[in-house]
Parts: C-alpha cells; structure tokens; sequence
C-alpha cells in the first residue's frame, strides 16, 4: 500500500482511539475567550489568543497528514506572514517568484523591503540555477500560481541547504496528497486551506508545517502575539472539510486531466498547460515529484473577449476567483495584472460528473467566436 493511503487513513482516525465512552468522536466547536486559570499560568489552555481546543484538534490531524508540527491561521496570507515576520530581520535577503502568487510578492514590497529586506525575485521555472548564497530565505511555489510553471524541490532544497538559505514551499495548489515538500527536502510549507483543504468555498484559513522547531517557534509566537488567529468555527469548518480531501481531491486531479487532454486537442483553444500532459515542458518532473496533477488547468483562448464568452457561456462554472472548491470555477488572469496572454485562462476544476462537465466546456467553446 501507498504510505500515503496509510497517512490520510491516520489524519481520519488520529483521535479515534482516544476516546472514552460517551465522549464525541466530532471535534467541539470550544466558542471561548477564557480558561479556568487559578494561581500560577500553567496548561495548555491559559487564553483564547494563545490556545484553543477546536484549533488543536485540527492542527494535529494536519499535523499527521503532513508528518510536521502544524499551525493553523485564519487565511493563506496569515500562514505566509508568520513564515516571512518570524524568521526575516533588516538586511536578510529573501528570493520570491516572480511569477507566483502575487500578493506575496506586494506584501514584501510594500512592508519588507522598507523594513530593510533585500527582496529579488526569478521565474520559478528558473530557480534551480538562481545563485542561491547570501540568501535567507527561498521562497517557492510549485506548480506556480496562474502559470503552472514547476521547479525541481529536491534540486533546490540541495542547493538552499548548502547555501545556507531556509526553503519555503507554497503547496497551496497541490495539497500534502499531490505533492510532499516535506519529504523532498524544504524546511516549510505553507497552505492556503482557503481552496482545497477546506474545498467548500466558505472560510478563510491557512497553515504552516515544519519539522525545523526553530521556525515553527517563531510562527507561533507570531500568531500569539499578533492575534493572527482563527475563529472556532472556522476551525470546524475545515477540519470537516479536510476528512473528505482525499475524494475531492481524486475527483478533481482526474477530471483534470480528462478536460486538459480534450483541450488541447480542441480547435478554439490556443494552448493548454497542464503538468499532467506530455506537452508541459516539465512534464517529466511533475511525475517525478507530483503524486498526482491538480486540479488547474491553464486555458489561452484567442483574446479576452474570447475568453470572457466562454466563461459566462459554461453552465458548470463559476466566474470566480481562488480555486479548489468542490465547484468548477473559472477566471480570465490577466485582469489581476498577471504577466499571462490577455486570453488565458486559470480553470479550477472541481467534482462535477466528467461527462456533463466535459460537454458544459464543449458547449460553451461553441458559443466563442471562430
């Protein structure tokens, strides 16, 4: 059996055991912003900035399924400012790609570089052979964010240790079941459970895994001191939405793969990335360190009218942004000032049967202009 299967199996039942009769197998929505807390602080619940049971119940079934400490946020960009605020100080050098997930990169600009950051930035396909010495940190997001450009995690961790430099990899759009970060070497990931890990478009939330205690200190004191933290609710509401990742998950990467192999042989369509095909220039790596791959496509249509018209003509798809949701949804990139074709198209495919998604996509293309 795939050690993988093995390790969801634990994140579903990491807490089974532990119960007593009568107690409830369900995580508790723990709505509280006190503890009883006489004499001396002591315990693990002393205030609710600091600690709360519904966060613990997560964070250690995260923490099973990515095989690290975990800890969890209110948003992606939460988890990604404890990682950043935590471990850089004025005159550390920080490498970003420059074709990742934007708000990143406007977060260093606009709040760590006057803090005295040095930020640069390169193409993720080009980070195996960016000069890595003098380096802090090495951020990294693989497949990238609208791109789906990739970069060899095992290549850069060598290179980042022997620099010197800590490797932080966004794993947001693969989950710890498409892609292990982990395991092929980086210090950290971080994870906007915003999209797939939640998967139902309704809370904000974010992690952070390491197996470096030191990081994973300064991430928390972070969160305690800053009030960077998670409602109960929320909480619960994605701990449910974690135990039925691994179906969504599958549901989504391989109705993928069916959508990008029919595309790319559709007349109106201009080009398709996709690293599931044999077309993706990385196509060979992405078997090598992907597991399984995504569930985004990258669609170029003619223009953007073109591909404005087939967004509003598919029936099955939400014109949104984010992606990972259980729903299909679909947005034309280069309105955000994304460096991509003024018609491609980021393409979130969700858990629709394949054969009315499949004919919802081909009667949409219908509707574009020749």
């Amino acid at each position: 059996m795939d050690r993988l299967d093995t390790r969801f199996a634990d994140c579903l039942h990491y807490a089974t055991h532990r119960r007593s009769t009568g107690q409830p197998f369900e995580p508790v929505i723990c709505n509280t912003t006190i503890y009883s807390l006489p004499g001396e602080p002591q315990g693990q619940y002393q205030y609710a900035r600091w600690a709360n049971p519904t966060w613990t119940a997560l964070e250690e079934a995260l923490g099973v399924l990515e095989d690290a400490e975990t800890l969890i946020f209110p948003s992606g960009m939460a988890a990604v400012a404890a990682v950043l605020y935590g471990r850089l100080r004025p005159g550390d050098r920080l490498l970003l790609p420059s074709d990742g997930y934007y708000t990143v990169r406007t977060a260093a600009e606009k709040f760590l570089a006057p803090m005295g950051v040095q930020v640069r930035t390169c193409p993720t396909a080009a980070v195996e052979r960016e000069p890595l010495e003098g380096l802090a940190l090495v951020w990294v997001e693989t497949p990238s964010n609208p791109g789906l450009d990739l970069a060899d995690l095992r290549a850069v961790a060598q290179r980042a240790r022997a620099a010197g430099a800590l490797l932080v990899v966004d794993n947001t759009t693969m989950t710890p079941l498409g892609q292990r970060p982990l395991d092929l070497g980086a210090d950290v990931v971080v994870s906007s459970d915003t999209k797939a890990v939640n998967g139902h478009s309704d809370t904000l939330f974010g992690h952070v895994s390491s197996r470096n205690a030191e990081v994973m200190s300064a991430a928390r004191d972070w969160r305690r001191i800053f009030g960077a933290i998670p409602g109960a609710f929320e909480t619960w509401l994605v701990q449910r939405g974690l135990e039925t990742l691994e179906v969504r998950f599958d549901r989504m990467c391989s109705n993928a793969l069916l959508l990008a192999e029919r595309l790319e042989r559709h007349p109106k369509i201009r080009a398709v990335c996709y690293p599931g095909l044999a077309s993706h220039p990385a196509h060979a790596l992405a078997r090598n360190q992907m597991r399984r791959f995504g569930s985004l496509i990258g669609i170029t249509l003619a223009n953007a009218a073109a591909a404005e018209r087939f967004i509003e003509a598919c029936r099955y798809v939400r014109p949104a942004t984010s992606f990972g949701g259980v729903h299909s949804s679909a947005e034309r990139r280069a309105r955000w000032g994304e460096a991509v074709a003024e018609g491609y198209v980021r393409f979130s495919v969700g858990c629709e049967p394949p054969p009315a998604l499949w004919e919802d996509v081909q009667r949409a293309l219908e509707a574009v202009p020749g």
